[in-house]
């Protein structure tokens, strides 16, 4: 399969020390299988740091990864994936969070932190939670968080 790294310089070589933390999955590497989100991240970086829009584009073999790696695959918004999101994004708990290769599952976009603040500060259920997730337009995102999960990218020239 094929999957996009939007940014704001073309990837010649994945560097996890340029990975910030505190994101959905945690810190590491992020593409989508969305060429048109690749592009709107790219853009988004742009307008925050500058630089060339680059969409980098990389092939993936998931059944190959998944015989050698640690892989979690979340299908849609569930609790065990808000649960998950929050745990990584929190600045409370010691990280890595998580000791998986690979994580894939939805974008926590803009309109979902929102979500996660009024479900964290007691305004809403778990249950609401969960129902105001899956009324959102989410992509996935793939998230290569070691070493060995990025030997299984081949980026495409």
């Amino acid at each position: 399969m094929k999957l996009y790294h939007g940014s704001n310089q073309q990837i010649s070589q994945i560097d996890f020390a340029k990975c910030h933390p505190f994101k959905d999955f945690g810190c590491g590497f992020y593409l989508t299988d969305n060429l048109e989100h690749a592009r709107n991240m790219a853009f988004r970086r742009v307008m925050r740091t500058g630089g060339k829009e680059c969409v980098t584009e990389f092939e993936f073999n998931l059944k190959t990864a998944t015989q050698a790696l640690k892989i979690k695959i979340f299908e849609k918004p569930s609790e065990d994936w808000a649960n998950f999101v929050m745990m990584n994004r929190s600045r409370e708990i010691q990280h890595p969070a998580h000791d998986y290769d690979i994580v894939i599952g939805p974008i926590a976009n803009d309109s979902v932190v929102v979500s996660f603040r009024l479900f964290q500060d007691g305004y809403i259920s778990m249950p609401e939670l969960i129902k105001r997730l899956e009324y959102k337009e989410l992509s996935i995102q793939y998230f290569f968080h070691t070493t060995a999960a990025i030997n299984h990218l081949k980026r495409i020239v």
